[in-house]
């Protein structure tokens, strides 16, 4: 059964003699169908004949109209040449029915016309049809034309001659038989051709395909048989040579990929050898821990060039492409998931050509993230320095030129370029001291204070804030007061600002915000913790390690507004927190609200 599979050679030549057996019927279909036209033609020649007697006979009708000997005589002579009359009145009766013929079966008008077509025919029409008796099996061809009175133009009848058409039934016939034997014959005749080629062209590949097998299982000493000279034995032949330089090549191969394995283990960046194929023939360590990371990644390439089962790693595959397809060497920053990956990849040559490539990886995700720090801040700073200046520049133009035409209108513009300066201010005083504390700069005033004053302090602060936005603010504090022994009061207090202020922009009307107090006793020293609860929107898991970098925000939708700030409170409020050795974290669910943490050693130290 493997002889018929339709890949294979036998197949192939089988379904190419059925075609050339189909192009040969075709031609012969051509041929047969200029007969037909020609037939048809035939055919033609018979509707005029029959046409021109229809005519002579109704002329003639018309004059002896009355002698029915007259009529039965046009019958007989009609009947002679397969034909049959039938006149029919202006109501399109038959007065004078088909006579009895002896060769063709007696026909009504209305078997041959349509009532439509004989009332055209009636107003002057002449029309042609063909009628299939089934009785009979044969086809008749008619023809109707008007009878006209005597000496004048009026239509008074209706004369219908049908004759037998015999012709067009038997080319049709022989042409179909002679399809049908030819079609037989040719498939036979292909049929037994494959059988034939079986045993000359399809063994010896068998025999082939088996060598190659165990070529592929290392068994190098394996020949094929050469049985003929043709180009099926200069093949056999061919692979007969392969299998003796192979072993010699898989010899080098290995040599040199244990020379090139001792030099890559000694190497810290990751390296990744591939072969043309884009498999992976050779990685050091840190290249085999990749690998083993990016196996479920897959390949992207939407036009199929490399196949699935490749083992390039997905991440390299647009660069493997790039060096293949140009076979120079290329460089390309590379990111799965959240790490960034500097790899350059260069293409390795042998003799014959390009044989694959090398790709050397570094993890560079840490220097990607403080690029893309370094240039956010640039970006954030000159877009918030230059909202105000533009605001505080459009309506000083509007004072200076006389806009504002009443004191109310003027004292609007003044307040609005009065709150703008203000936010101004505290945008440069904010990115003054973050400057400042992260140079180490930044001035701390450490001693003994008792915290529930500040806590109270702040907590009525925000109390008319949140009493005039609907927000329930409350205050929970130990039964006992707290001593911080060493801490920066004016620090802390613009930690708490900064939280409350955050807190208070990103809570809904009608929702909660909490300050609560704790103690908590350790082993050797006291810890006092601070929680800024609150009941808003809540910030997105994936956003909560970046929320105390500068000007980062949560909400990237979020600009200037009711809930838009510098992006930098809760930058500062890290700074703070490391320099009290405090830990800051946040805790949080989207639409169950933040928790800020905050927790102070409470001990005296020693500069």
């Amino acid at each position: 059964m493997k002889l018929w599979k339709w890949k294979s050679v036998v197949g192939k030549l089988w379904m190419t003699i059925i075609g050339l057996v189909a192009v040969v019927l075709v031609i012969n279909g051509v041929f047969m169908g200029q007969f037909l036209d020609t037939n048809f033609a035939n055919s033609k020649d018979q509707e005029r004949s029959l046409q021109k007697l229809a005519l002579k006979v109704s002329a003639d009708l018309t004059l002896h109209k009355e002698e029915f000997s007259y009529v039965n005589a046009v019958a007989e002579l009609l009947d002679a040449q397969d034909a049959a009359l039938i006149v029919l009145n202006e109501r399109l009766e038959e007065i004078i029915p088909a006579a009895k013929a002896t060769q063709i079966p007696r026909l009504k008008a209305r078997d041959l016309f349509e009532s439509e077509k004989l009332t055209k025919i009636l107003e002057g029409g002449k029309f042609p049809a063909i009628f299939f008796d089934p009785q009979t099996g044969k086809r008749f061809l008619a023809v109707g034309v008007p009878q006209y009175e005597a000496g004048t133009n009026k239509v008074n009848g209706v004369v219908v001659l049908y004759q037998a058409q015999i012709a067009l039934d038997y080319t049709q016939a022989y042409f179909q038989n002679l399809f049908v034997i030819a079609g037989v014959i040719g498939f036979l005749l292909t049929t037994l051709f494959a059988f034939f080629l079986s045993s000359r062209i399809t063994q010896p590949l068998l025999q082939m395909k088996k060598a190659a097998d165990f070529i592929t299982l290392g068994e190098y000493k394996t020949r094929v048989p050469v049985t003929s000279s043709d180009e099926i034995g200069e093949l056999a032949i061919a692979i007969n040579k392969m299998t003796e330089r192979l072993d010699l090549t898989i010899h080098a191969l290995n040599n040199e990929k244990e020379h090139l394995s001792s030099v890559l283990r000694s190497m810290t960046d990751a390296v990744i050898t591939l072969d043309a194929d884009g498999s992976v023939i050779l990685t050091n360590p840190q290249g085999e821990l990749l690998v083993e990371q990016w196996q479920g990644i897959g390949w992207e390439d939407a036009d199929g060039e490399y196949p699935e089962q490749t083992l390039v790693p997905g991440p390299l595959q647009s660069l493997f492409a790039d060096v293949v397809s140009t076979n120079k060497e290329n460089t390309s920053t590379i990111r799965v998931h959240s790490s960034v990956y500097s790899a350059v990849m260069a293409p390795l040559y042998s003799s014959e050509g390009l044989r694959g490539a090398v790709a050397v990886l570094r993890d560079v995700t840490e220097e990607h993230r403080l690029d893309k720090l370094r240039k956010d801040f640039v970006a954030n700073v000159s877009h918030e320095l230059r909202t105000p200046l533009s605001m505080l520049q459009g309506y000083s133009e509007a004072l200076l030129d006389d806009i504002a035409a009443t004191p109310e209108d003027r004292q609007e513009l003044a307040q609005v370029i009065h709150d703008e300066s203000l936010r101004m201010g505290r945008l440069v005083k904010d990115l003054l001291d973050l400057a400042r504390m992260e140079a180490g700069h930044m001035e701390m005033n450490f001693r003994e204070f008792e915290l529930e004053p500040l806590i109270q302090r702040v907590y009525r602060k925000f109390s008319a804030l949140c009493k005039e936005r609907g927000i329930a603010f409350k205050l929970m504090l130990p039964d006992s007061g707290i001593t911080m022994r060493h801490a920066d009061e004016d620090r802390l207090e613009q930690v708490l600002t900064n939280l409350l202020d955050n807190a208070i922009r990103h809570t809904p009307e009608g929702a909660w915000i909490d300050i609560r107090v704790k103690r908590i006793a350790e082993q050797q020293d006291e810890t006092v913790q601070i929680e800024i609860a609150d009941g808003g929107r809540g910030i997105p898991q994936e956003d909560l390690p970046y929320i105390f970098e500068r000007f980062y925000k949560a909400d990237k939708a979020r600009t200037r507004g009711t809930s838009g700030g510098t992006g930098l409170g809760l930058a500062i409020v890290k700074n703070i927190a490391d320099a009290h050795q405090a830990a800051l974290y946040a805790e949080s669910e989207l639409g169950q609200g933040t928790t800020f943490f905050i927790k102070i050693p409470n001990r005296t130290r020693t500069s």
